[in-house]
């Protein structure tokens, strides 16, 4: 059975869940809740039915996979990162981890984009200092933290999200 995953229909914080979930082939639908237009912005798809999916903490994103119903992105994250081994194997490769997904910048404010693409060559030099001769950043595979860091310089405030994905329901 398809896990749901749930989110406002704009890319925002799910748009690296959705990545993640393609990379891995999961199998999933999607739950689009529709935002009114301004100035209201009216809430009210995702108000009626929030606290009738049985989280603990209603909020979005969620994914809801059988009777495991989580929220907050990065914790849907890694958990789809754990499940398909992509989380570090040693306590280095984690604290290595923790740090690389921390070092990322989330905006979400146009009016901040220009200060983010100043910075981003000097940010990316570092990453590539980091990442030296390694094929990845904790060494010899893929993992969480590079799968963060590579959706984030993908993210969707820079690049559009695919038409139809493979997941896609």
């Amino acid at each position: 059975m398809p896990m749901t995953m749930g989110y406002w229909d704009i890319h925002g914080l799910a748009h690296a869940i959705y990545l993640l979930l393609e990379y891995t082939y999961s199998s999933y639908k999607e739950k689009k809740y529709r935002m009114g237009d301004a100035p209201d912005y009216d809430r009210s798809q995702w108000l009626n039915e929030k606290f009738r999916l049985g989280l603990d903490f209603p909020n979005l994103p969620y994914l809801i996979d059988g009777a495991h119903k989580i929220i907050q992105s990065n914790t849907i994250l890694h958990c789809i990162a754990c499940r398909h081994n992509l989380c570090g194997e040693t306590e280095e490769e984690e604290i290595w981890e923790d740090i690389l997904e921390n070092q990322l910048i989330y905006n979400y404010f146009e009016k901040l984009k220009p200060e983010y693409l100043e910075v981003l060559p000097a940010m990316l030099k570092l990453y590539s200092q980091f990442l030296g001769k390694q094929p990845w950043f904790l060494g010899g595979k893929i993992t969480f933290g590079l799968e963060k860091i590579s959706t984030y310089m993908k993210s969707s405030h820079f690049l559009p999200r695919p038409m139809a994905v493979r997941g896609n329901k």
